[in-house]
């Protein structure tokens, strides 16, 4: 795994980082939440383990800005914050788990393992590009951040991402968004694929399009379809 730990206690980053390693994981570490709150924003991290009480910004007020933005890589808060209204008020900002120190490294390797798992996408999943879209949650995905699709929006997308290249006809589109008897405007269709740029946007896809072919409809592009 990839895992980002914001601590501030040397001791305590010492062992883990040593821990960590020693099991095979790469371990990135930030000990000021104002230098963890650029750097758990990057992609790519499989899980974020996060102290409570940092310089600058405090654990909390990070997970809160991370979920605000759109980040959803897992994070396990590891503190010695153990009162229950302070694990409720972990978990309610935004932690996916939450672990009290002092507490034992094997229990903290299988709460990591199953955070890891969490976050993977579905065996069915559609690569395409630097963006996955996962059926079984309709979510597209780009490292740790995700967008929620509706199922107009999923069944759209996933009748471009069969044939990714490939002008697509308007009433094709239409049949498997909305159903073969849709009787509603066309404009409907322009008006979700506005939908679908907008979160590919926001995922910051640079390889990946949806573009418009006159007098056809819609192709869905990825890299090198770019240029046809």
């Amino acid at each position: 795994m990839r895992l980002l730990l914001v601590e501030d206690e040397v001791k305590m980053v010492a062992l883990l980082q040593r821990g960590l390693a020693e099991e095979g994981h790469s371990v990135e570490v930030c000990t000021r939440g104002g230098e963890a709150l650029e750097v758990g924003a990057r992609e790519g991290f499989d899980v974020i383990i996060l102290d409570w009480a940092l310089p600058e910004v405090d654990g909390v007020t990070l997970l809160k800005h991370w979920r605000s933005a759109g980040v959803r890589t897992p994070v396990l808060m590891l503190t010695a914050r153990g009162t229950t209204p302070e694990k409720v008020t972990g978990l309610r900002s935004g932690a996916d788990d939450y672990l009290v120190k002092p507490f034992d490294f094997e229990e903290l390797l299988a709460r990591l393992e199953a955070l890891a798992r969490r976050g993977e996408p579905d065996a069915g999943a559609v690569r395409l590009g630097c963006v996955v879209m996962d059926p079984r949650r309709r979510v597209l995905c780009k490292g740790g951040r995700e967008e929620p699709l509706t199922p107009r929006e999923f069944a759209l997308f996933s009748a471009l991402a069969k044939h990714p290249g490939e002008a697509q006809v308007r009433a094709r589109l239409m049949a498997q968004a909305w159903g073969p008897d849709f009787e509603g405007h066309g404009n409907v269709l322009d008006v979700y694929v506005g939908y679908l740029r907008a979160k590919l946007e926001r995922l910051q896809v640079s390889d990946v399009a949806i573009r418009s072919v006159r007098g056809v409809g819609y192709k869905l592009t990825v890299a090198t379809d770019e240029s046809s």
